[in-house]
């Protein structure tokens, strides 16, 4: 943003140098980039950042300059007038779209007479980077440049049954814009229009035809307030970027446009002649400005900055900011003015006070913090798991956090993430990625992506791991639900140490293994795995992960289709866990136990089984047994085919028999052996194979 030295002593009475009135801005957080020598002027090139669009003006700056030198600002006062009332306003001008134009203005000005500008405002402008046009064309832009409101003014004589409606465009309708280029719109786009066709682009340019030329007589001057995000979602449709758009993007003062409506005017008089007439406003959508409660903003200051400051001078340097306060049920109550947008919080009345302080002025103290380089918490568990999986040959991904509409509802996400039925995924306005405005309730299209990277690359055997959050929201506008979850992914085949080929291919038990690693890493040992129909899992080779009774994820082979999408050539294997609710589960105690005295009883018993009961059941009846001997209980195999009946299998399980206390005989390992296999003849009703 350029800013005229001579126009800021003329509003402010600045009596500092130009390097001194640059280092004051600089200081206070609006960096003065460039100074350049314009006549006897001197322009300032001043960045402006994106949340202070009440700076793109003189009388921003001004304001700021102002604060910090104690000086007050002398700026055109509009004198009180009463608009046209609203009945016979809307023969003239009407809003049909109020949540996209809050506020519109019309003047209408007759007898004008179109031609050069005078000196000092061609100087003025051109100091600024801007070409002068004619005097009624000139004055709008040198009142958007002082008082940061954009303005366009019509050839009244030119616009269709004498009167302006703002509506959204009809599909497919088009208008010449005033750079020359033909614009078709469709029914999103916000247009301002006469009674027959779009007249300009709300918020962004005029159009061609009723602009204004030498034959104009008769002006209508249009200042208005254009929601911020609708401008700039038009501009972009439209691929253009206007003086006006960058300041309805950003958002203008919607209680200043009186003002800048009442100065253009008067200066169009004043160097076009011509009689103001009507004066339409048009107020469907007023904006409330936010009111911020601080007990003691000194003490925030403090705490926040370590700038030491008491509360008067507080109070006394908001308010020289336009930032006024009263004193309400013991606390005080700040009120941001109109043109602050971005005082909403009590951090930001913090971050005013600290730059008319003077961040040069914060110490470089260290915060105090008592927790300072602990560990979140699971922190540690989360740890353990990576190392954990790092030794099982994972390596850990990173993906990211949006993806693809072409994923909606393929994957089924965690429990927490799909636990409600208005659950919905969060989209994002604009994409960093083509078509990526999803932000993921599931970690897999982004690891599926990675495995089909690494096999176009030749690299067939993979596996993968990610820790990263899920999204999900339950209602538009809301904080979405984030939720933490483990992903891992495998493909290909096992590689051992010293060995240039795959000693095995991959498998669903491969995968299960990782993630009982991962619930030993966490502490958690109460799990329990249950053939289940998963979305994007093959059907008998799916299943649920359950921990004490609670589903936390699934684990199977991926869906044929899904696989084909990806054009992979190996079954791949995938499993999602809710690792917030797998760190929240009770965790085991860690015990110490010494090392056996006495030696063990093994005892291998094979069962002929059919589909079920299953392995899993076998070994919770052996393991949840009350045998005081039985030290552990593993499967050894399972074993199909040869002279077995079709359809049955044999599963032979190892239990281990000790005593802390002396060698077991043989006949006290007999009768807890007999015991044990009763209880499972009880409850699954099935005996040992002889």
């Amino acid at each position: 943003m350029n800013i005229s030295y001579n126009w800021l002593n003329e509003i402010t009475g600045n009596d500092l140098s130009p390097d001194e009135t640059a280092a004051a801005l600089t200081r206070i957080g609006f960096a003065v980039e460039g100074i350049e020598t314009h006549g006897d002027d001197t322009v300032f090139d001043v960045d402006i950042t994106s949340n202070r669009p009440d700076c793109l003006s003189h009388l921003g700056i001004a304001r700021e300059l102002a604060a910090v030198t104690g000086k007050q600002v002398d700026i055109f006062e509009p004198v009180p007038e009463i608009p046209m009332p609203p009945v016979l306003a809307h023969d003239i001008v009407r809003i049909d779209d109020p949540s996209k134009c809050y506020r519109f203005t019309a003047r209408i000005i007759r007898g004008v007479k179109v031609g050069p500008s005078p000196k000092w405002l061609v100087d003025r402008l051109e100091a600024l980077g801007e070409r002068s046009i004619n005097n009624v064309a000139d004055v709008t832009n040198y009142v958007m440049l002082e008082l940061g409101q954009p303005m366009h003014s019509f050839d009244l004589d030119k616009l269709a049954g004498g009167r302006i409606i703002v509506r959204p465009a009809v599909q497919g309708e088009t208008m010449v814009t005033l750079d020359e280029v033909e614009r078709k719109f469709d029914d999103s786009m916000l247009v301002v229009c006469d009674a027959e066709k779009p007249v300009a682009i709300g918020g962004v340019m005029g159009g061609l035809e009723t602009g204004i030329s030498d034959s104009t007589v008769n002006v209508l001057l249009e200042v208005a307030y254009f929601r911020p995000d609708s401008v700039r979602t038009l501009s972009r449709k439209l691929g253009i970027s206007t003086e006006a758009s960058h300041r309805f993007e950003r958002g203008v003062d919607i209680d200043n446009i009186v003002r800048a409506s009442q100065r253009a005017a008067n200066l169009i008089c004043e160097l076009a002649g011509g009689q103001q007439g009507e004066f339409i406003d048009i107020f469907p959508t007023p904006i409330h400005h936010s009111e911020v409660e601080s007990a003691n903003v000194a003490a925030a200051v403090d705490r926040l900055t370590g700038l030491k400051v008491t509360e008067g001078e507080a109070v006394r340097r908001l308010a020289s900011l336009g930032i006024e306060s009263r004193e309400e049920n013991g606390t005080r109550i700040y009120s941001s003015p109109s043109w602050r947008y971005d005082v909403s919080i009590e951090e930001d009345l913090v971050e005013e006070v600290a730059r008319l302080t003077g961040y040069e002025n914060i110490r470089e103290d260290l915060p105090p913090a008592r927790g300072a380089g602990e560990l979140q918490s699971g922190e540690p568990q989360k740890a353990a798991i990576r190392t954990y999986l790092a030794d099982l040959g994972y390596n850990e991904a990173l993906s990211y956090s949006f993806i693809d509409t072409a994923w909606d509802g393929v994957f089924e996400p965690v429990p927490t993430l799909a636990s409600t039925d208005d659950a919905r995924p969060v989209t994002l306005r604009d994409s960093v990625i083509e078509n990526a405005v999803r932000m993921r309730q599931t970690s897999l299209p982004g690891l599926l992506d990675a495995v089909r990277l690494n096999n176009n690359h030749q690299t067939r055997d993979v596996k993968l791991f990610e820790i990263g959050k899920g999204f999900v929201t339950q209602k538009e506008g809301e904080l979405p639900t984030e939720c933490e979850i483990l992903t891992i992914v495998a493909s290909g085949g096992e590689h051992l140490a010293d060995k240039a080929d795959a000693e095995r291919p991959l498998d669903f038990f491969d995968l299960k293994g990782a993630v009982e690693a991962a619930f030993d890493a966490a502490g958690v040992d109460s799990t329990e795995y249950k053939a289940a129909d998963v979305k994007h899992l093959r059907p008998g080779q799916a299943a649920e992960i359950s921990i004490d009774g609670i589903r936390v994820g699934s684990l199977g082979r991926l869906a044929e289709e899904i696989g084909q999408r990806y054009k992979f050539r190996n079954p791949v294997f995938v499993g999602e866990l809710d690792l917030s609710a797998v760190l929240a589960a009770r965790s085991r105690e860690a015990t110490y136990t010494p090392i056996a005295k006495f030696p063990s009883v093994r005892r291998d018993v094979t069962f002929e089984v059919g589909t079920t009961p299953t392995v899993a059941d076998i070994l919770r009846v052996a393991r949840s047994s009350d045998e005081e001997l039985v030290e552990s209980v593993g499967l050894v195999t399972v074993f199909e085919g040869g002279s077995l009946v079709a359809g049955s299998r044999a599963v032979t399980i190892r239990i281990e028999y000790r005593s802390s206390e002396r060698t077991l005989a043989e006949d006290e390992v007999e009768f807890a052996h007999s015991r044990l296999l009763a209880r499972i003849d009880s409850e699954l009703g099935i005996r040992q194979r002889k």
